[in-house]
């Protein structure tokens, strides 16, 4: 089979085009965090459980859930030591059980769960972006349900959404 000075042309001009598209890679960063170039390290110090009840890993869960955050949507190192972004905290307040919902025989339909907790954000390459905040959020459960059954999953459900209020305020600057 011959090929003609065109069909080679062509077939080369495939060959290269075929290998340019599959090199190239586009990435997109949905999380929207700003993080300046010279920012490399990111440390979370464990969050103590200054509240006056709640589970007993509740520290544990907060911290390791802010690494994780930071670890899965940036290409900070977490470290141990002081980073250049360092996150410190306490878990202030943990009401599982506070009514919301009353109905008219003054028994409550819904109750509500809340945790709050207190960040000491500093930022080592931009000190005017540090705060000390407290964020606090909820989730509301049917009172028919033994909170016993459903306390684990309010109180993940209950941290994503801290964790994406802290995240944001540090690093998203929207």
């Amino acid at each position: 089979m011959t090929l003609t000075k065109n069909k080679i042309v062509q077939l080369i001009f495939i060959t290269v085009l075929i290998g340019f598209l599959t090199s190239c890679k586009i990435t997109y960063n949905l999380t929207g965090a700003s993080i300046a170039p010279e920012v490399k390290t990111v440390s979370v110090q464990y969050f103590e459980n200054r509240a006056p009840q709640g589970i007993p890993n509740l520290g544990q869960l907060i911290t390791d859930d802010l690494k994780d955050r930071f670890k899965s949507q940036t290409s900070l190192n977490v470290v141990e030591d002081m980073g250049h972004l360092n996150f410190e905290g306490d878990i202030t307040g943990y009401e599982p059980n506070r009514p919301v919902a009353i109905q008219g025989n003054e028994v409550a339909a819904k109750n509500r769960f809340t945790i709050t907790v207190r960040v000491r954000f500093t930022n080592e390459k931009d000190p005017k972006l540090n705060f000390d905040t407290s964020f606090s959020r909820y989730k509301d459960w049917d009172s028919t349900q033994d909170l016993s059954s459903i306390e684990e999953q309010l109180v993940e459900e209950i941290l994503e959404l801290l964790i994406d209020d802290i995240f944001n305020k540090s690093v998203v600057n929207w």
